[in-house]
């Protein structure tokens, strides 16, 4: 039984699976969309929702912990002056998944995951 346990595999070794989420948060924060399978897009927002919150918080560490997770230091910029300024009144919930239904090859439920 999985109780208490967290998380999504997605049928990837962990050190593949780690780094495809940074590279797909970081791409998320540099257009703000991005399509991809619902299961990846529900994994990416958790990433991104916690990223955005350290942006909000804004010093030093924070910066340090999201240099951390992002792959690119021109986004980490991003998140602490444009986007923590923009949700600095919100509580959560930065992103949104739009489902698009199955993708031709092999019928995979994709989805749009965005900033709102």
């Amino acid at each position: 039984m999985r109780h208490h346990i967290s998380g999504r595999k997605l049928s990837r070794p962990t050190a593949h699976r780690l780094l495809m989420l940074r590279n797909m948060t970081t791409d998320l924060i540099r257009h703000e969309s991005v399509r991809t399978t619902d299961a990846k897009a529900k994994e990416v927002r958790r990433m991104t929702e916690k990223v955005i919150t350290l942006g909000k918080k804004g010093n030093l560490h924070h910066r340090r912990q999201a240099l951390a997770i992002l792959t690119d230091e021109v986004v980490v910029n991003k998140v602490f002056e444009e986007l923590g300024s923009r949700y600095k009144d919100r509580k959560g919930g930065y992103t949104r998944i739009i489902k698009l239904g199955p993708r031709k090859g092999d019928a995979a439920e994709m989805a749009v995951l965005e900033l709102v």
